[in-house]
């Protein structure tokens, strides 16, 4: 149904479930229904914000058609895949974490989904992360596949010693 929308420009209306777990009620123009790290988003601008927002699909809660038609509007980027980086990228986390991965740059940059990647040398980086959950910030940087070393913050720090401790347990 919303990809429905998209394609025939088509008000939406649905519950949402903020980061926080906030709940609103939420009428739309959808832009683009999107995959993003494992995630679907929708891009759409939101007529009561009168301002472009990014809906996680899996917190929408009854989406409805209105049968309403309207004008689709510009997106302020190049394109929606373009808007929902930016979206993630700016949005604040609980924690933020900055690690140092040991591979190269370039290599890192097609796994870092969630985050920003800079050149330390030729043999590693430093990447930039962050989440609200500790758990999910934790085994995202681990499913890069390659070492690295935590930096900030410090609960993250702990939080990986307890992880290490319950894996060195389950695979002895």
């Amino acid at each position: 149904m919303i990809a429905s929308a998209c394609r025939d420009s088509e008000r939406v209306r649905f519950g949402y479930r903020s980061r926080d777990g906030t709940r609103s009620r939420r009428d739309v123009e959808p832009h683009s229904l999107l995959n993003h790290g494992r995630r679907w988003y929708l891009v759409a601008w939101d007529r009561d914000r009168e301002d472009w927002r990014t809906f996680r699909v899996d917190r929408l809660a009854r989406p409805a058609s209105t049968g309403v038609r309207f004008s689709p509007r510009t997106l302020p980027a190049k394109d929606a895949a373009a808007y929902v980086e930016q979206s993630i990228t700016a949005a604040p986390n609980r924690f933020e974490a900055v690690v140092t991965l040991r591979a190269p740059a370039e290599a890192m940059r097609v796994r870092a989904h969630w985050g920003t990647i800079k050149p330390i040398d030729a043999h590693t980086c430093e990447y930039r992360t962050g989440d609200d959950n500790l758990t999910w910030l934790a085994l995202r940087i681990a499913m890069l596949g390659t070492d690295f070393e935590v930096h900030e913050p410090p609960e993250l720090i702990e939080h990986l010693r307890a992880l290490a401790q319950r894996l060195r347990r389950a695979a002895a």
